[in-house]
């Protein structure tokens, strides 16, 4: 007989990946404009990166949009999200 955990085991793994691509984010924005941002004011959502942060902090990461999508697509290769918001 299959156990519970095994059939929730696929879920963790989905869960896992999406805390790994908030962190991915957090420390990748971290590095380039010297912001700390914490995991919770990160969403991914079909492809978009929406930031919980003030407006001065968010034109600062539009100036070096390509540079932060570049090592994104280092880190997280296929799964690299797209846009910031």
């Amino acid at each position: 007989m299959i156990e519970i955990k095994d059939l929730l085991g696929r879920f963790d793994k989905l869960l896992f990946s999406e805390k790994e691509k908030k962190e991915s984010v957090r420390k990748i924005i971290s590095e380039i404009i010297n912001l700390s941002i914490k995991n919770e004011d990160i969403k991914i959502k079909n492809g978009t990166i929406y930031l919980n942060i003030k407006p001065i902090y968010k034109n600062e990461i539009f100036l070096k949009w390509e540079e932060i999508i570049l090592r994104l697509k280092e880190s997280l290769g296929k799964k690299t999200p797209r846009n910031i918001i």
